[in-house]
């Protein structure tokens, strides 16, 4: 259907949106018929010549066919389902705190990407068969896990060197999460597909897919949606981009979220619970332990913190194996989020001493 809001959204998000020259957008309902779409959209571009696709492990795309298999961060998500879409690969996400390569950031090398070009791409798949990596600038599902600045870079020029499309899932760190309209600028690359959906429409469902006009030119009738951009969610979203705007609410993301980075510092140094403290902006991740030497994931640990949380009137969820999600209201103040922070120390502090005796 069209609506004069699908119009007036699309003008508005093309002007945040970090993708240089001429753009188009699509409009879906969620995130996994984002990334589906963005899946055709790479395909179709490409007409079959590129059939392979590179995700990453840790990564969560949607739980629809095509963005489940690009899905690596828990087995229980595919389980049951095989089997899924041919053609994807995946390779290490860059996990500074659990390096699968076992080395320490900054004299690491960036094995990880040495592992792409040096073993993907030399004894997997040709480079000039993958069509796209799709990555999330930051992994929600897969622990909160936050590249070095350097990653991404380094990921645009590897990808440029093949002819590779880089397709940025900012569904769950983008619309100012991170203190920026999306978590890629904090890298200071472009992608040229950005898939978006949550925030976007503060819980009303909305999606978008955003790419290069090159990209996003296929013939009509290759792709379409019933409901995809309907009227309320549109018009909710323009709303949502203006009070961000008119509110300075990126600013305070990165201020309140500057300022929950340095008590989280302060508690880890007194529980010994804590193993990492991550995040930008307002997506902190606080990874869990029970020996700081081993990195053994408290996993139980995490269970009893979030429902001693909840018990006490604060709802904090898990990601990854053992890891606290931080990701409050981009509205909140310094004076709330202490509440939350006193509430949430009390417990670590608990759990630490039974667990571990300090």
């Amino acid at each position: 259907f069209f609506y004069e809001e699908a119009v007036k959204h699309a003008e508005k998000l093309l002007q945040i949106v970090p993708i240089s020259g001429k753009k188009k957008v699509f409009y879906t309902n969620s995130g996994a018929e984002s990334n589906e779409g963005a899946i055709k959209v790479i395909r179709g571009y490409f007409k079959g010549s590129r059939q392979y696709i590179i995700s990453f492990i840790g990564a969560f795309h949607g739980r629809t066919t095509g963005a489940l298999t690009l899905n690596a961060s828990k087995t229980i998500h595919k389980k049951y389902f095989s089997p899924l879409l041919p053609n994807v690969i995946h390779v290490p996400y860059p996990y500074c705190y659990r390096c699968p390569f076992k080395q320490e950031y900054p004299n690491c090398n960036f094995e990880c990407l040495e592992f792409l070009e040096e073993w993907i791409f030399k004894k997997v798949v040709d480079p000039e068969e993958v069509g796209a990596i799709f990555f999330e600038p930051i992994q929600g599902e897969g622990g909160y896990i936050v590249p070095p600045k350097e990653f991404f870079p380094q990921l645009r020029k590897l990808a440029d060197k093949h002819g590779i499309k880089l397709v940025d899932d900012e569904v769950q760190a983008g619309f100012g999460r991170t203190g920026k309209w999306f978590a890629i600028e904090h890298w200071g690359i472009e992608p040229d597909i950005i898939t978006i959906a949550k925030a976007v429409a503060s819980g009303l469902p909305l999606g978008a897919i955003v790419g290069k006009e090159e990209l996003m030119s296929l013939p009509p009738g290759t792709h379409a949606t019933t409901f995809g951009g309907n009227p309320v969610s549109l018009r909710a979203s323009i709303e949502v981009i203006n009070i961000i705007e008119e509110e300075n609410l990126l600013r305070n993301a990165e201020k309140v979220g500057s300022y929950v980075m340095k008590r989280l510092g302060e508690i880890k140094e007194r529980v010994e619970l804590i193993g990492d403290v991550r995040g930008k902006g307002l997506m902190i991740g606080i990874e869990l332990v029970r020996d700081r030497r081993t990195k053994e994931p408290a996993t139980k640990e995490l269970s009893k913190v979030i429902e001693a949380c909840f018990k006490s009137g604060v709802a904090v969820i898990g990601a990854g194996i053992s890891t606290i999600r931080i990701a409050p209201p981009l509205v909140i103040t310094e004076e709330l989020i202490d509440r939350a922070l006193n509430v949430l120390e009390k417990v670590l502090v608990k759990v630490s001493k039974e667990v571990l005796g300090k």
